[in-house]
């Protein structure tokens, strides 16, 4: 009977930290959208609360000086800093989730809520961010329906080369052992 308890024990304690592990994702771009509706979509997120400072001239993210990484950086920003929300990762059809890391050179998209920056100021800006220029072009409403998971590419600019990709397979890995040294112990301690 002690042994189908410490079994139960070491079944629960390995369920509760394999809850714990989660995949990185990024709100980008797709890659099919219109210039216009990005611009119109930019305006919105970096009026809405993203952290638009970095896609700004003097920023780190300004270059590339495209609509598409700068719309990328903004919408990430966005649906960070709204706790990646459904449906905070829409914009009107223009953005999906990849599960790659669109990081480049000095620009680190931010890959949690909490490396996100700034505080959310509920149904306003951020404390961080300043609005670009609004380009006469109505904002798009929220849509109701996320994309799931990047069925319509993202992010991919020429010499956008994703730079902790790496580091994030690597991570994972060493986390993978870890659990399967903590169930080895775990089980080695329900039998002797």
């Amino acid at each position: 009977m002690e042994i189908l308890y410490r079994l139960a024990v070491t079944t629960a304690v390995l369920a509760v930290l394999c809850s714990r592990i989660t995949v990185a994702t990024w709100c980008v771009v797709r890659s099919e959208a219109s210039r216009e509706a990005l611009q119109a979509a930019l305006d919105y997120a970096c009026g809405a609360g993203a952290d638009c400072v970095p896609i700004q001239p003097s920023g780190l993210c300004f270059l590339p000086n495209t609509i598409q990484a700068h719309a990328s950086y903004a919408f990430n920003s966005y649906y960070m800093r709204r706790s990646m929300a459904p449906g905070s990762c829409d914009f009107a059809g223009t953005a999906t989730i990849a599960k790659t890391d669109p990081s480049y050179g000095s620009c680190n998209f931010p890959a949690s809520p909490s490396m996100a920056g700034g505080i959310l100021i509920p149904g306003g800006g951020a404390a961080t961010t300043i609005a670009t220029p609004v380009s006469g072009v109505t904002p798009p409403p929220p849509s109701t329906v996320a994309p799931l998971f990047g069925s319509g590419g993202g992010l991919n600019p020429i010499n956008m080369v994703p730079s902790n990709s790496r580091a994030l397979s690597e991570f994972s890995i060493m986390r993978f052992r870890f659990l399967s040294i903590i169930f080895f112990v775990l089980t080695l301690h329900v039998f002797l």
